[in-house]
């Protein structure tokens, strides 16, 4: 699966190299800004989605105006127009299970292992570029690079669920002590008395964190290839 991901990373380059003329590079861009600006108000309602089919309840998410927040607001009544971040789920209920925790937290990373490395492959593949896949790999981008963007955020967030529930209760510590959706804000906003297993479990979230990340990002390389396998290669 990781030579797959390199494989995919290898043709962003070879992509790069191919584009007509140096202005070309404004049309992925242009992409990559209406990418961001697709997939945010996308992914905040796939947490939604990711808690209420788990069995979950959500009563808040924020979103910013900037992404639809206002729209979104009339639309579905748990929305507010309005965050410290682009977006954030900031009410939910997960009734105590790690697993609706989980799919809250996990569910738009879907996107990444499929379609999302998928089409941008196929994307990547167009051996002469024109606007139309320039445009396709700049808003393609921001679905393959979530797990990565999110290492602090949401990733950080399912690894601390994993970590506190193996290691909280030995170190005396609540479960929600280290959860968070963001590393940098639990570290600011730290009231306890810092302990070594406190910056063992932090240190190991980030950790974790990364290879899982790593490992979503992987694994919708390597179902990509698969996907468009040729013939001949399936008989190898």
């Amino acid at each position: 699966m990781m030579r797959a991901l390199r494989a995919d990373f290898q043709a962003l380059l070879r992509f790069l190299e191919r584009l007509p003329r140096p202005i070309s590079l404004a049309w992925v861009m242009l992409g990559l800004l209406l990418g961001w600006w697709i997939y945010v108000p996308v992914h905040e309602l796939l947490h939604v989605a990711g808690c209420l089919l788990a069995g979950g309840e959500v009563s808040r998410l924020e979103l910013a105006p900037l992404y639809g927040g206002d729209l979104l607001a009339r639309v579905f009544p748990f929305v507010v127009s309005g965050s410290d971040y682009a977006g954030q789920l900031t009410g939910f209920d997960t009734r105590g299970s790690d697993w609706i925790y989980q799919a809250c937290v996990l569910m738009p990373y879907l996107l990444t292992v499929f379609p999302g490395f998928w089409l941008w492959r196929r994307a990547l593949d167009v051996v002469a570029p024109g606007p139309g896949a320039m445009l396709a790999v700049g808003a393609l981008l921001p679905v393959v690079a979530a797990p990565l963007i999110s290492l602090t955020g949401d990733y950080y967030e399912s690894a601390s669920i994993i970590v506190s529930r193996l290691f909280a209760g030995v170190a005396g510590r609540p479960v929600e002590a280290w959860r968070s959706d963001d590393v940098f804000r639990l570290v600011d906003r730290w009231a306890l008395d810092w302990t070594a297993a406190d910056i063992a479990a932090v240190a190991g979230g980030v950790v974790l964190s990364l290879l899982l990340a790593l490992a979503t990002q992987s694994l919708g390389a390597w179902l990509g290839h698969r996907i468009d396998r040729r013939p001949e290669e399936t008989t190898r």
